[in-house]
């Protein structure tokens, strides 16, 4: 940890709103990256559904906390001060919630016209359904990208929570962000950015719309080339119940994956016959069944089959690719992916620790020159 600020985005100050999810990840993004984020916290124990010890709230690196209690007026004003010191503001409230507190865009524009004012929600500022609470598999679920992951003739999977929260909300916002700010360098003006997960969600979908509209992409699940469907494209259970993962779509690829599985080509239906591909994917499995996930990965990691193993949380950093790139780090003995993605001249860092609530809340406002009304909450 270097404790200071070194990347791409430093001297950018960002105030984070207490948030669950993607808000934090956001900002952490932004930390990782060199920005200076405060994290504005609540003065006492609430429910953010998966409380974890301080050490291991990953979302929360590089940040300092201020804790307070946004229902006393001394507070607002707090608030509203350091909004017109900073550069950026994220939140993640419902719609309405923010402008309730009296720290809405127009009161923070207000006190700063340069102000970057990002709002992150599931369904979004407005439409009929922007009030209702939700979480990932539910914005995911709206936009066909939940219907479109799972086995053929099986339910849908839920894919953890990256594709709405992180993939199509904190990325999305993180993204909004940065070009709210280039935009800014000629216009001097800050704006609102509108980030919902249902947007972003339905943005990743992009490509899929475009197959199934030119009849290249079937509403069943588990029937194309990129869901299982295809067995050339997915992952095999070895004989030590390992499993590797396959992606040989290019008929190259695809011809060296057969040769390394031993089959020979001339007792196997053609690549693309998919009124055949059950064969080819009982041919596959027998083969990979054969040996261990580690004798596959000797023969077969390195090599144009697109292969890799199937690796746990607890394997994967140790890989020796991963280990290579440096793409886990362990500060304070926790394992956590690394800043990314990498810059030649401003590498980002992790600068300190998940922070306690209200750690270094006390010199984050001296340095930003925000001083504390008399009555303001401890």
């Amino acid at each position: 940890m270097t404790g200071s600020s070194q990347g791409p985005l430093s001297g950018l100050k960002v105030i984070e709103m207490p948030a669950i999810g993607p808000v934090p990840f956001c900002g952490m993004l932004l930390a990782d990256l060199g920005a200076d984020v405060l994290r504005l916290d609540r003065m006492g124990e609430v429910d953010l559904g998966l409380p974890v010890e301080p050490k291991y709230e990953l979302l929360g690196r590089g940040k300092r906390s201020l804790a307070l209690d946004l229902k006393d007026p001394q507070a607002i004003a707090l608030v509203l001060d350091l909004m017109a010191k900073a550069d950026v503001v994220i939140e993640g409230f419902r719609p309405g919630v923010m402008e309730r507190l009296g720290l809405g865009p127009d009161a923070a524009l207000a006190k700063n016209p340069k102000l970057v004012y990002g709002r992150m929600t599931g369904w979004g500022q407005e439409g009929p359904m922007a009030m209702a609470a939700g979480h990932d598999i539910n914005y995911i679920a709206l936009t066909g990208a939940l219907h479109a992951i799972g086995r053929k003739d099986g339910k849908p999977v839920p894919p953890l929570n990256l594709v709405g929260d992180f993939g199509g909300g904190s990325l999305y916002l993180a993204m909004g962000i940065l070009a709210a700010l280039y935009e800014r360098q000629q216009s001097g003006k800050g704006q609102v950015i509108d980030a919902a997960m249902v947007d972003g969600a339905a943005s990743l979908m992009t490509l899929f719309y475009g197959l199934k509209g030119a009849g290249m992409w079937s509403d069943q699940r588990g029937a194309n080339m990129l869901d299982s469907g295809a067995p050339w494209y997915d992952t095999y259970e070895c004989r030590d119940g390992g499993h590797v993962a396959i992606g040989s779509i290019e008929g190259k690829f695809y011809a060296e994956l057969i040769e390394k599985l031993g089959i020979d080509p001339a007792i196997l239906p053609k690549q693309h016959d998919r009124r055949h591909w059950p064969s080819l994917r009982a041919a596959i499995a027998a083969a990979f069944r054969t040996k261990s996930r580690d004798e596959w990965c000797a023969i077969m990691e390195g090599s144009d089959i697109c292969f890799a193993p199937v690796l746990g949380l607890d394997e994967a950093p140790r890989h020796p690719h991963m280990a290579a790139r440096g793409t886990f780090a362990s500060p304070d003995g926790v394992v956590q992916p690394a800043p990314a993605p990498r810059f030649s001249r401003t590498p980002g860092s992790i600068a300190r620790k998940p922070p306690t609530r209200g750690e270094g809340g006390e010199q984050a406002l001296a340095e930003w020159g925000v001083a504390r009304k008399p009555a303001a909450a401890e």
